[in-house]
């Protein structure tokens, strides 16, 4: 192609006072289009119509039909750009052809270009325009690239960069105008344009910058969108720009700095979602991009997962930290698609990075979308990436990673093989490598995989010489660590190690099949070998408890068996620990040598100073070190009776062995003096508790008394302890039998237990320590669910509950307030009692709040709103959504009456504490918004078997209902309908009883004729219309028409004093 003439680079460099003139007058023209907009719409005269006009307008009519066609038409159309461009190469005899210019062509394409600005976005032709224009800007830009122009100093002037500029000018000043629909397609376009090309005019970048920047402030979630589309592509060079004098103010910063600030604030999920695919990866903003992960959009939390990690690359350049957290919120999820994504992640990404590394040089990496050949180092790499030795213990998340790697890598179940190599030259990954195989394949359904672990794993016999050898090498390792004077790192990270490998191998050998007497009876004497160590760490001390009680068996014989052996090995390590002890005459030697290295210059009553001096310090430290290795002795033989007991079931008094150790070990323990052998000894006499009534119940004041005396952890194992006590017996909280001589006028004896159990409970919950309040929370949440508590210390820890709950100071315990949000829902819910539990008390939680109300906003510490608090209690109140209520249940015959009793006494306890003298505005308030929350149907439900509701609890209310109408209590409008509401629906219920009664008297002969179903489905109907509040006199018509229907016998009239009470109140 020929270059352009000088005559059209003339021509076509006046473009650029047009780009200037539409810079300087950017924000006139959006003032004017503002001020304008209201006015009635001016078709401007865009001249007669051309050839030319008609060609392009023909092409972008095309491209509205699909995106197939768009490629032959966009070369249709540059076709016509180079003939307005550049001069003909030869030109055919007596052939007429109109000449127009590059102006010409920018102002038609600019033409088209406007008339989809008011095309909504539901539509796609819209869409399929922005796409047409973005890649024809970006193929007229790669088609011309003069030779001739420097481009050294500034970007070289094409003909697509004038009609990049002509369009970005048009478009520019339309970002500010009030149609919603033009803004948004203006920041498409825009946003497209930057997208597509990979240059733009420096002076057009800042104009676009500034246009994009405003617009991620505009309230258009979809229009804040296209924006950071756009910005996405800009953040790179908007670092450089932060100080740009001749920016706005309101935003010159830089653009990678406002992008951040929208990923975390931004309300719109979809602006979150969309930001964080086009930000750019630089170590600055990766920490922002992955905390996408705690989003609280699903599909935000699904992105990050199954679009950008992939797109990272290599995730071994993520920190190990990085690698945890993603792993465990992933894998952790509530929303199943984002398990799935994370699950797919790990085995398919993750995994195949590090296959791909151990492959060898002359090997080809597998094809695009494939998977490579399992890899047994590449597995093991994997495991090392995670941190397995420190994300493979109970509850890490390393289990359910490698739970989701055998459920999708069916090709790594058939490849894995475990050979004597293998077991002989354990590593914490390949352990850990055998023990979720062996739990995957025994946990799951079918004989297949349970076949497939049978011929894998080796006999019992064999496993049990791979855990002794392993065993013997930890126990040399303590060993040497424990000898070494200076702390050796390398030597602990490796006794880590093999403590973490033979964890494994003990949690394998709880899973195997011990019907073979000889590997069975090889396992017992290696375990019962090991259990009189020493110097075993305490979670393999655990691991072999458990390991033991398997082998010895499961019933009577075999436990008692078991207590035998573990009280054996208890003496053992008692003995081997102080045997340890250096003898007293070794002592003395040693003090007579350092003795004797004293100065003879020293007078005889100076060196008796000192002798005695020397004495006093050698004997200390003879004492100290005594009682340092009897706190030893005592931690690790309590540890041992610890694990025994969490595995027995006998009865602790029929059982000697338990009996022998409760008398000289455990009671012996409580009664120290030191902390931590206190606290276990408690732990041990909690757990003997468990096993005997008559033992907890002589001690359920000794527990009181260590909550009472004791500190924070001590506190906790006592409400640990007297929790599970009690759910273990609950007759302990019965009530003492009655005297005979007691005559019936007497009040029923109260357990004396129950006072002080329930101060505890409550002095926990209020504890300033984070732990107790929570553990505190943790335990009556049992108690309540299963109604151990009678129903006076039900109110109160219920009370404590509840203000906790909304208490702002326990904001910073996030662990409490998730567990009263899980609760307290689910307690009113789970029973109508517990619902009208709450009804009881929900009064005094109001006016407790309104006190800690008052004080909150003396320290200007912020509450959550009466309307949320409200909210709340009325849903927990609410009959209809207990289970088997109204709303829980699909047939109208499995459902429970009684649903309005919770709300009817909640709202006649509101009335009577507003009515009260007592009753401040500031606590009526509260009260009456809640009052105007509650649900009182006017009708009873009609297929109710009983009135669940006493009539007389209907008429109290409405009499307080009458009187607090009648005072005006309310005191907005709000409120003051909803006593009017109340009013109304109670008059029609108080009159509704007299009417059931004589209506069914009277009309008893013409219901025979009616057809059983079809009377059925009459009464559904009733019943569906009578739990809607009659709104304007509706009930009075439906009162009428009732009256009608039975006849004037025996039909009980309203009563005219409630008409006029409503009349007067409507005239005031």
């Amino acid at each position: 192609m020929p270059s352009p003439p000088a005559g059209r680079s003339g021509r076509a460099s006046t473009a650029a006072p047009a780009r200037k003139s539409s810079t300087q007058t950017l924000k006139s023209r959006a003032s004017a289009s503002a001020r304008s907009s209201a006015l009635p719409v001016e078709i401007p005269d865009e001249g007669p119509a051309t050839s030319l006009r008609t060609q392009i307008c023909g092409i972008f009519a095309e491209t509205q039909r699909n995106t197939a066609t768009q490629r032959k038409l966009i070369i249709n159309l540059r076709k016509i750009q180079e003939a307005c461009c550049y001069e003909p190469t030869s030109t055919k005899k007596n052939q007429k052809q109109e000449d127009f210019e590059e102006s010409d062509f920018n102002e038609e394409v600019g033409r088209c270009a406007i008339r989809v600005l008011t095309v909504k976005k539901s539509e796609p032709v819209g869409d399929r325009i922005v796409r047409f224009l973005g890649l024809f800007l970006k193929h007229a830009s790669e088609k011309v690239q003069p030779e001739d122009v420097d481009t050294t100093d500034a970007l070289p002037e094409t003909p697509a960069s004038r009609l990049t500029s002509h369009i970005l000018s048009i478009l520019l000043p339309l970002l500010t105008v009030r149609d919603k629909t033009v803004r948004f397609r203006v920041t498409q376009i825009i946003a497209h344009i930057v997208n597509t090309l990979d240059s733009i005019d420096d002076e057009l970048f800042q104009l676009v910058r500034l246009g994009l920047l405003k617009r991620l402030r505009d309230k258009e979630a979809n229009i804040r969108v296209q924006a950071v589309i756009g910005l996405g592509r800009l953040a790179d060079g908007g670092e450089a720009d932060e100080d740009d004098e001749d920016s706005d103010d309101e935003v010159a910063g830089g653009i990678l700095e406002k992008l951040l600030d929208v990923l975390q604030n931004d309300p719109s999920a979809e602006v979150r979602r969309s930001l964080l695919l086009n930000l750019p990866f630089t170590p600055g903003t990766l920490p922002y991009l992955l905390e996408r992960a705690r989003d609280l959009d699903a599909a935000t939390r699904r992105a990050l997962y199954s679009r950008l990690l992939p797109a990272l690359g290599d995730f071994r350049h993520l920190s190990l930290t990085h690698r945890e957290k993603l792993l465990r919120w992933g894998l952790r999820d509530r929303d199943e698609n984002v398990r799935k994504a994370t699950a797919r992640l790990f085995r398919e990404r993750w995994i195949e990075d590090c296959a791909i590394s151990q492959k060898a040089a002359e090997e080809e990496a597998p094809p695009q979308g494939q998977v490579s050949a399992p890899r047994f180092e590449a597995l093991l790499e994997l495991l090392e990436r995670i941190d397995v030795v420190n994300s493979g213990v109970e509850g890490g998340i390393a289990f359910e990673a490698m739970k989701e790697l055998w459920d999708g890598r069916p090709d790594y179940v058939d490849f894995i093989t475990f050979d004597d190599d293998f077991w002989n030259d354990l590593t914490p990954e390949s352990a850990f490598v055998a023990r979720t195989f062996n739990d995957y394949c025994r946990e799951a359904e079918g004989n297949k995989l349970q076949d497939m672990v049978e011929d894998k794993m080796p006999v019992v016999t064999a496993f049990a010489f791979f855990v002794q050898k392993h065993l013997n090498v930890l126990i040399d390792d303590v060993r040497k660590v424990a000898l070494q004077d200076q702390d050796d790192a390398d030597a602990e990270e490796d006794t880590v190690q093999q403590e973490f490998c033979v964890e494994q191998l003990l949690h394998i050998a709880m899973t195997l099949d011990y019907t073979d007497e000889v590997g069975r009876r090889q396992m017992f004497s290696i375990m019962r070998g090991a259990l009189a160590l020493a110097e075993l760490p305490e979670e393999c001390t655990k691991l072999v408890v458990d390991v033991l009680r398997t082998v010895c068996g499961v019933n009577a014989a075999g436990e008692r068996e078991f207590c035998d052996i573990v009280l054996e090995a208890v003496a053992e390590v008692h003995d081997t620990i102080l045997g340890e002890d250096p003898t007293q005459e070794d002592a003395d030697e040693s003090f007579h040598s350092a003795r004797s290295e004293l100065s003879d210059e020293l007078t005889p009553t100076k060196a008796k100073k000192n002798q005695k001096r020397g004495k006093d310090e050698d004997s200390s430290e003879i004492d100290e070190e005594k009682a340092i290795r009897e706190i030893m002795v005592n931690m690790k033989c309590l540890h041992i009776a610890q694990c025994m007991l969490q595995n027995v079931q006998c009865d602790l008094e029929e059982n000697n062995i338990l009996v022998t150790m409760l008398n000289n070990l455990v009671v012996p323990a409580v009664r120290s003096n030191e902390a931590p052998i206190r606290e276990r000894g408690l732990l041990c006499l909690g757990l003997c508790c468990l096993l005997s009534k008559n033992l907890a119940s002589e001690n359920m004041t000794l527990f009181l008394h260590c909550f009472t005396k004791g500190h924070d952890t001590l506190q906790i194992i006592a409400v640990q302890i007297l929790t599970d006590t009690l759910i273990t017996h609950p007759s302990l909280l019965a009530p003492p039998l009655a005297a005979q001589d007691a005559s019936t006028h007497d009040p029923s004896p109260i357990n004396p237990l129950l006072k002080p159990l329930t101060k505890t409970f409550l002095r926990a919950l209020a504890s300033p320590s984070p732990s107790l309040p929570l553990t505190a929370c943790l335990a009556v949440a049992k108690l309540l669910l299963l109604g151990l508590l009678p129903a006076a210390s039900s109110m109160e820890i219920l009370k404590a509950l509840t203000i906790a709950y909304f208490n702002p100071e326990t904001a910073e315990n996030p662990a409490l307030r998730q567990a009263l949000t899980y609760f307290l829902p689910v307690f009113c819910h789970s029973r109508l009692s517990n619902a009208a539990l709450m009804s009881q008390i929900a009064v005094s939680v109001i006016g407790k709040l309104v006190v800690m109300r008052e004080e909150a906003e003396e320290e200007e510490e912020e509450m959550v709103g009466w309307t949320v608090v409200a909210g709340m209690i009325a849903e927990w109140t609410d009959g209809r959504k207990v289970v088997g209520g109204e709303l829980c249940i699909k047939d109208p015959g499995e459902r429970k009456d009684g649903a309005e009793e919770p709300h009817v006494l909640l709202a006649t306890e509101i009335l009577e504490r507003a009515l009260g003298a007592g009753c401040n505005k500031d606590e009526r308030k509260p009260l009456l918004t809640l009052l105007s929350k509650l649900n009182i149907p006017s009708t009873n439900s009609p297929d109710s078997k009983y009135q669940a509701v006493s009539q007389e609890a209907f008429q109290t209310l409405h009499s307080l209902v009458a009187e607090a109408v009648e005072t005006k209590l309310a005191i907005d409008a709000t409120t003051r309908n909803a006593l009017t509401k109340l009013d109304t629906a109670l008059s029609k219920r108080t009159g509704e009883s007299d009417k059931v009664v004589t209506t069914t008297e009277v009309e008893i002969e013409p219901t025979k004729l009616v057809d059983e179903e079809e009377e059925t489905i009459m009464l559904g109907d009733a019943q569906a219309e009578g739990t809607v509040m009659p709104l304007d006199g509706s009930g009075e018509d439906d009162d009428d028409l009732t009256m009608r229907q039975g006849g004037t016998s025996g039909v009980t009239e309203v009563d005219d004093s409630v008409v006029d009470r409503l009349l007067d109140s409507e005239l005031e």
